[in-house]
């Protein structure tokens, strides 16, 4: 069963930066879509930024563009979300996916195998 391990969560104050990382625990997702998702405590998991399966092409939420960047190196099975000016708007668990489809998709049901999660808390 193929696996993601993301790392890279912590606490720190708005406007700093964090890099979250993802693993795969096989080459079988380089010819995947990977994505980067949260949820916060009561609220739905939602879309945070995608990248395609040659990372041709990324996509945000509106929420992050700007100041999140998504990136992927198909040679170790990595895929990274560099966080700046972080908001405590952005505190939630982020999650690491991946989507059989390689242009990528935006919408959470898309996406076909799920990290664990790793917790992010933004302080004001």
């Amino acid at each position: 069963q193929p696996q993601l391990y993301e790392s890279g969560g912590g606490s720190v104050q708005a406007g700093d930066s964090l890099r979250l990382h993802c693993g795969a625990s096989t080459p079988v997702f380089r010819s995947y879509a990977m994505g980067w998702l949260r949820q916060a405590p009561g609220k739905e998991r939602e879309f945070v930024a995608t990248i395609d399966w040659n990372g041709g092409n990324t996509y945000y939420a509106d929420s992050v563009k700007g100041r999140f960047t998504i990136s992927r190196d198909n040679a170790k099975n990595t895929v990274d979300l560099q966080m700046d000016s972080l908001k405590p708007e952005d505190s939630a668990v982020y999650y690491c996916a991946a989507d059989r489809d390689p242009t990528g998709n935006t919408d959470p049901d898309d996406f076909d195998w799920w990290g664990r999660g790793t917790q992010v808390s933004v302080s004001a």
